[in-house]
């Protein structure tokens, strides 16, 4: 089933992981494996933001070599920053299998971040000058809390609350997804993409990376490509319901826009409300008025109704 959410303020920054936090805990019915955020802060000159996993929360109960074993891992991306001239400026552990860094690099970071997920059991959650993709098993508030989410500032977030049906329950197949080559991008899904296997294999031989058979990576994967080869998003979220097959409702932001997509029939819902400061939308209303708790008006956006809004 699944919920997803996307909240964005125009022209301020707001508390974005605190309302993310409300919206995605009102959604938990939906999806109580795990929980996803992306959440987009204000940009700093020259810095990257990299959010990594070492291991699965599972492989914590293997004994005392998993500690050796993921600092050894860690030593290992460090040692690949240095090699392609990255500083580590801040670096902290939300959990022993979790690692942000904040880094400087001169010139192209795709050849760095490839040799990083070279080394076993690491693979990149985000990277960018804006966004921070934090997800972990758990409910909302629980995955919140842990990750020290409820003071995060910013001018956009989405978020995911997963119920596995033809994937596990772990990490690797939580929503958001972020892609290589276009920073800063991330997408929640929900629905089913019934030609997933082709497109995937279209992606790959262009010399696209998955880390999932999640079918909602694709989205992700599919629009990196586009935005990196200079399409405007509102023209990759509308030919994409031309050419994804399946019943889908997702949204996709980058570091400074918030868009939306529903495929032909319609049939996963999402609920709007729009102002002329700010944008909220998720799976029920439930979720908007966990932040918006006065009287608002709500709209069902239309089969292959495509939006994006600009922070």
């Amino acid at each position: 089933m699944c919920g997803i959410a996307g909240i964005i303020h125009r022209g301020k920054s707001s508390n974005v992981g605190s309302e993310m936090t409300a919206m995605l805990t009102a959604l938990k019915h939906r999806g109580p494996d795990s929980s996803g955020f992306a959440v987009y802060g204000i940009p700093k000159a020259d810095d990257y933001l990299m959010r990594i996993k070492v291991a699965e929360p599972e492989d914590m109960g293997k004994g005392h070599g998993i500690m050796e074993l993921i600092e050894q891992r860690i030593i290992k991306v460090e040692n690949i920053l240095s090699d392609h001239g990255a500083t580590i400026k801040e670096r902290d552990n939300a959990t022993p299998y979790a690692l942000r860094l904040v880094i400087s690099q001169e010139g192209k970071i795709e050849g760095m971040a490839k040799h990083i997920e070279e080394i076993d059991g690491v693979e990149i959650l985000s990277l960018g000058n804006a966004l921070e993709l934090i997800k972990d098993l758990g409910d909302a508030s629980t995955v919140s809390e842990q990750y020290g989410l409820g003071t995060f500032e910013g001018t956009h977030a989405i978020g995911h609350t997963r119920m596995a049906t033809e994937s596990d329950v772990d990490i690797r197949s939580a929503h958001p997804y972020w892609a290589f080559p276009y920073n800063d991008i991330s997408v929640v899904h929900n629905g089913q993409i019934t030609n997933y296997w082709m497109l995937r294999r279209e992606m790959e031989r262009m010399g696209h990376r998955f880390m999932s058979d999640c079918d909602s990576e694709l989205l992700a994967v599919y629009t990196a490509h586009n935005l990196a080869n200079g399409w405007e998003l509102e023209d990759s979220l509308k030919e994409s319901v031309e050419k994804i097959d399946g019943v889908f409702t997702y949204l996709v932001a980058t570091r400074n826009q918030l868009g939306m997509a529903k495929d032909s029939m319609a049939a996963k819902p999402l609920v709007l409300f729009e102002s002329d400061d700010m944008i909220a939308m998720a799976s029920e209303e439930i979720a908007i008025r966990s932040i918006l708790p006065q009287e608002i008006d709500t709209y069902d956006p239309y089969d292959e109704e495509v939006r994006v809004w600009q922070a």
